[in-house]
C-alpha cells in the first residue's frame, strides 16, 4: 500500500536532524528569542496535530509553549547536612513538562479549552510543545458533532484535572490490570480507602 504524506512527515519527526545548519536547529535559535507562549499560524507537525484532533477551521488555534528542562530547583542548604543528604539533586516533579506547558497555556488563554499537545523540540534549557486549543463558544465548534462534546460544562478546565493525553499518562491511566489497582478513579481517592 502506498504511503501517505503524513507517513513521510511522521518518519522525519521520529529522529529530527539537529545539525547546525538544519531547519530544526534554526527554529530553536529563533524560538529562544520569542515569548514563552506564541500563537502559531499552523501546526509544525501536521500529522501529529491531525491525529490528536486538530482541524484547520475556525475555533481551533495552536500555541507553541516553552518550559524549562531538568529536575526541580531546590534551595542550597548551607549547614547541618552531609552534602549527599542535602536533597537538592535527583528530585523531580510529579508532573511532566508537557503537562506543565498545557496548564500554563490554559491560564494564558482562559476562554479556550486545551484539546491536546505534542513535542516539537528541545534545546539545552527548554522543552517546546505545540498545544491545540479549542474555543467551546465558537459557532463552528458548537455545530461540529465530532468536537462539540468540549462545549459541555463538565469539560470546563479539563487540562487542570488531568483529562488530556499527557494528564492521563501522568495519572497512570494508560496502565491496566495487575499493578494498577489503585490508579482509578485517582491515586488520591484510593489512598483514603481500605483503612
Amino acid at each position: 500500500m502506498a504511503k501517505s504524506m503524513y507517513d513521510y512527515v511522521r518518519e522525519q519527526w521520529k529522529k529530527p536532524d539537529t545539525s547546525f545548519k538544519s531547519p530544526q536547529q534554526q527554529r530553536l535559535i529563533q524560538w529562544r528569542q520569542e515569548k514563552n507562549f506564541s500563537r502559531v499560524e499552523k501546526p509544525l507537525r501536521i500529522d501529529r496535530a491531525r491525529s490528536l484532533g486538530y482541524k484547520a477551521k475556525q475555533g481551533y488555534i495552536v500555541v507553541r509553549a516553552r518550559v524549562r528542562r531538568g529536575s526541580l530547583r531546590k534551595h542550597h542548604i548551607r549547614s547541618g547536612r552531609k552534602p549527599a543528604a542535602k536533597g537538592i539533586t535527583k528530585i523531580t516533579a510529579a508532573k511532566s513538562t508537557q503537562r506543565i506547558a498545557e496548564e500554563r497555556t490554559s491560564k494564558k488563554f482562559p476562554n479556550m479549552e486545551v484539546l491536546n499537545s505534542y513535542w516539537v523540540g528541545e534545546d539545552g534549557k527548554h522543552h517546546y510543545y505545540e498545544i491545540i486549543l479549542v474555543d467551546p463558544f465558537h459557532p463552528a465548534i458548537i455545530k461540529d458533532a465530532k468536537i462539540n462534546w468540549i462545549c459541555d460544562p463538565s469539560n470546563t478546565r479539563r487540562v487542570l484535572r488531568g483529562k488530556t493525553s499527557a494528564g492521563r499518562k501522568g495519572r497512570g491511566l494508560y496502565h491496566k490490570g495487575k499493578g494498577a489497582e489503585k490508579v482509578r478513579p485517582s491515586i488520591r481517592a484510593k489512598a483514603g480507602r481500605g483503612k
